[in-house]
């Protein structure tokens, strides 16, 4: 027979459901369990922290050490909204949580901050022994069903799907921190859009973010160069409000287009020029430390006998894929009236011209854009028709490039949507979490 988690008889003690344990579940189960709250965490999956667990495999990084301000424009259009959940949660708050669960962090040559280790696994296996100790109970294999949130009266009455049978909980408050539509194998698969809707929520469709873009290569550069890195290079695009973009760093030729870090942090900018105009532009400067004067007076002087190859990559440092895409998208005909042209040749290596045509498939995305409207929760993500119902994590709608920013954005959400919690229940602004003792 089922058993029910009866909602709080106290006003000392309510009982928080929290649905989703990634780092914004996790986070916000440790805040309403400092202030002396009953926390109940559910997840569908057998553990909680799989995505987590996933990105510290190639090294954890945690956050980014760059001033603030810079931080915060890394977030677009959302930036004021998550400037906000800095102020409670800050990058450094970051660092000092990790340093108090034993995971010591520090700063690498390009800014990314990662715990010593440079794993996940330790540090979570010390937060999830933090939780169980402030008292923190984890309900694995729990399936939330959202048809049960009805019209959210309380107590809210709640049920899950187990492997055995249905479950219901009944509960003084939700948190909902299921994550957004990509890694779906790992428990972040979306599914919770339509119900919400249903429920009044709004939610805006979820889309690939942190991707990569088709470009359609020719069959020769898809065969002969798919996985070759292009590095040091500078992209540049533009919004399809005008917004400019320009980074330099490293990207992969795919055997279908781009992906790597480079073009995830230009990612909301193409998708969204796509889908205003059915395809984006951006340009690649292949030797941003060479002027395109000194390429072309490079490029102009006798080549002889060589062949363009060796002229490419003795003059101009130039070779293998970079080579290659020189040729794409040009005729054969263009190709032989121009390739003698230094001034021609020079241009392109200063600002390659490509054509995205689409975002890869969300299922392969590292995160996902949409989610559940900002503008439908107050500033501590709750409900605003029913405040005892709080949201965070990646199910909002906002998005960030990797480099720390969504797992930061991630827990810092958590943060705020749990002190959200403990103001409507009563119980002030909320607290910071513990150190680890």
């Amino acid at each position: 027979m089922s058993s029910v988690l009866p909602p709080s008889t106290t006003v000392s003690s309510p009982r928080v459901a929290i649905v989703g344990g990634g780092p914004a579940g996790l986070m916000a189960a440790e805040v309403l369990s400092a202030a002396g709250l009953r926390v109940d965490l559910f997840d569908a999956m057998p553990s909680v922290g799989r995505k987590f667990l996933l990105a510290g495999k190639g090294g954890l990084n945690l956050t980014h050490a760059e001033p603030l301000p810079a931080f915060v424009g890394r977030y677009g259009e959302r930036a004021d909204r998550v400037r906000a959940w800095l102020r409670a949660w800050s990058p450094q708050d970051v660092r000092a949580w990790a340093d108090g669960l034993g995971a010591a962090t520090f700063v690498g040559s390009s800014g990314k901050v990662f715990p010593h280790e440079m794993k996940a696994a330790p540090l979570l296996r010390a937060w999830l022994h933090r939780l169980r100790r402030a008292g923190v109970h984890f309900h694995m294999r729990h399936r939330w069903l959202p048809a049960s949130l009805g019209a959210a009266h309380l107590p809210l009455s709640l049920r899950f799907a187990t492997p055995q049978e249905e479950v219901p909980v009944a509960a003084d408050a939700l948190l909902l921190a299921l994550g957004g539509g990509s890694w779906a194998r790992l428990g972040s698969d979306g599914a919770w859009v339509a119900p919400l809707q249903q429920a009044g929520l709004p939610v805006a469709p979820l889309q690939p973010a942190n991707c990569g873009f088709d470009v359609g290569w020719s069959e020769h550069l898809a065969q002969r160069h798919a996985g070759a890195p292009l590095k040091n290079v500078v992209l540049r695009c533009t919004g399809p409000q005008g917004e400019s973009f320009e980074r330099k760093g490293e990207c992969v030729l795919t055997a279908t287009g781009l992906e790597g870090n480079l073009v995830y942090a230009a990612a909301a900018l193409l998708r969204e020029q796509i889908r205003a105009r059915g395809q984006a532009e951006l340009t690649l400067d292949l030797r941003p430390d060479r002027t395109l004067d000194e390429l072309t007076q490079a490029l102009a002087r006798g080549r002889g006998a060589r062949s363009l190859a060796n002229h490419l990559r003795e003059q101009a440092g130039v070779h293998g894929a970079p080579a290659a895409l020189l040729r794409e998208g040009v005729t054969a005909a263009e190709w032989t009236a121009h390739s003698r042209d230094a001034a021609w040749l020079a241009g392109r290596i200063k600002a390659l011209p490509v054509t995205v045509r689409a975002p890869r498939p969300l299922e392969e995305a590292i995160s996902s854009a949409g989610g559940v409207a900002l503008e439908a929760l107050d500033e501590g993500l709750c409900w605003r028709a029913h405040p005892h119902i709080a949201v965070a994590g990646e199910m909002l709608d906002w998005e960030a490039p990797t480099g720390g920013y969504l797992l930061t954005a991630c827990l810092a959400s958590g943060v705020v949507a749990a002190r959200g919690l403990l103001h409507v229940l009563g119980r002030g602004p909320g607290v910071q979490p513990p150190t680890l003792s």
